[in-house]
C-alpha cells in the first residue's frame, strides 16, 4: 500500500479488521509500505495499489478478489486460495529474477538521494544534477563497453 492511494485508504478498515482476526484464522496479516520499503515493491513486482499476496509454505498467490472483510476471511476460511496460480517461479519474490529487481528499486532510492542531496543539501540547480547523472551514465555505459 502506500499512504497517498486512495484505494488503499478506501480498504483500511477492512484490512485492519481483518488483521484483527487474524489469530483466529491461524494467519499472519502485514502491511507494507512501498514508499518505504521500495525494494519489497519491486520483489514483489508491485504495479497497481493495494496489492494483496497470500504465502503459505514458500508459495505466493496474488489476491485478486473483493477487499471485503468478508472476502478477505471467505479467501482463507473456504481455502479459495488453493484454486489460485501460484505465482510462476521467474516472477516469485524469492526467485534470483526478484532479487535484482529489489536491487534496482533499491538503487533507484539511492539515486534520488544523491539528487536530493546535490539541489537540496549544496544548491545545485536541477538541471545540472541531471547532466551529472547523464554524464555519469555515459562514462558507466562506455567503461562497461569495454
Amino acid at each position: 500500500y502506500a499512504p497517498w492511494c486512495p484505494a488503499c485508504q478506501q480498504m483500511e478498515v477492512a484490512w485492519e479488521s481483518f488483521a484483527k482476526e487474524s489469530e483466529r484464522l491461524g494467519i499472519t496479516v502485514g502491511k507494507v509500505d512501498v514508499t518505504q520499503e521500495p525494494g519489497l515493491s519491486g520483489r514483489f513486482f508491485v504495479t497497481t495499489l493495494p496489492t494483496i499476496y497470500h504465502a503459505n509454505d514458500g508459495v505466493f498467490r496474488r489476491y485478486r478478489g473483493s477487499r471485503t472483510l468478508e472476502d478477505l476471511q471467505g479467501y482463507i476460511l473456504e481455502r479459495k486460495w488453493e484454486a489460485v496460480e501460484p505465482v510462476a517461479g521467474w516472477k516469485s519474490p524469492s526467485s534470483i529474477m526478484m532479487h535484482g529487481m529489489a536491487g534496482l528499486f533499491h538503487f533507484s532510492g539511492w539515486i534520488r538521494q544523491i539528487h536530493n542531496y546535490l539541489t537540496g543539501t549544496l544548491g545545485v540547480h536541477v538541471w545540472i544534477s541531471y547532466a551529472i547523472f547523464i554524464l555519469a551514465t555515459l562514462l558507466i555505459g562506455l567503461l562497461l563497453g569495454l
